[in-house]
């Protein structure tokens, strides 16, 4: 499925840019923790043990006359523009790439804004053709990413929604898939298997069991539709009778029909 907005910083090109590897920007935010100067607040994360609280900023320091002045867009001094794009909640300085500050998200998305529309009951922003045709989960932006651990809501990488409703760092949804196909929480399917279920099909059809493993049935779950079913035990994999899913797990013991025995 599309991807969630994502909080503006991601890494740009190095040439030609002001700033650090994550904001092209004319200034150096006073943190207000520690009261030291660093282009941005993951600047200062990655050099100090605590995290620079973004909404307290509250001067900045102009990179071309070093004067130190209230946090605005444009330098009182020299008339330096600290960034094409500001904001004056976040404190955010930027190039411009059509951000826009979410006010029910509390940060800046990467844009453009039309593009995107915000979930009350997931509380993210999400891309438009999302909209009416997603799983809500409630607050699911708040939950960490179940691969990397590491926080979703304001992380600067794209978060994916799975058909569940779950969210993925986009990175950890591209390494998961090269191990398996399924949601690292509910187990549900994180992509259309449909194709490769009819192939399986046919293996399953071309792969005969011993005889005396051809009339033993056992009781499974769906991980996909969550129904249960009774169905002839293959070592290929036993297939939901509700939405013909492989994504099943067994959930009784092996047994043969009486009226084979």
């Amino acid at each position: 499925m599309a991807a969630t907005a994502r909080e503006d910083g991601a890494c740009g090109e190095a040439q030609g840019r002001r700033g650090c590897e994550h904001y092209d920007r004319g200034c150096l935010l006073k943190a207000p923790c520690c009261d030291k100067l660093y282009t941005c607040r993951l600047c200062h994360d990655n050099n100090e043990d605590h995290q620079l609280d973004r909404f307290k900023v509250k001067e900045v320091q102009c990179m071309n006359c070093e004067k130190i002045q209230h946090a605005q867009q444009t330098c009182e001094e020299c008339s330096t523009l600290f960034g094409e794009y500001y904001c004056s909640i976040c404190h955010l300085f930027d190039k411009d790439k059509k951000q826009y500050h979410c006010e029910n998200c509390g940060i800046c998305r990467i844009g453009p804004k039309e593009d995107f529309f915000h979930c009350l009951k997931c509380n993210l922003c999400l891309a438009m053709n999302l909209q009416g045709k997603h799983k809500c989960i409630e607050n699911v932006s708040r939950q960490n990413c179940p691969i990397c651990l590491e926080d979703i809501h304001t992380s600067r990488v794209v978060a994916h929604v799975l058909p569940c409703g779950h969210l993925l760092h986009r990175t950890c949804y591209e390494e998961m898939l090269k191990e398996g196909y399924r949601c690292p929480l509910c187990m549900h399917s994180a992509l259309d298997m449909t194709r490769y279920w009819r192939q399986l099909d046919d293996e399953v059809a071309q792969t005969p069991m011993p005889s005396e493993y051809q009339n033993m049935t056992v009781d499974i779950l769906c991980n996909d539709c969550n129904g249960r079913s009774t169905v002839q035990f293959h070592i290929l994999g036993m297939k939901c009778n509700i939405c013909e899913s492989y994504n099943t797990a067994q959930t009784g013991g092996r047994r043969i029909s009486l009226d084979q025995q």
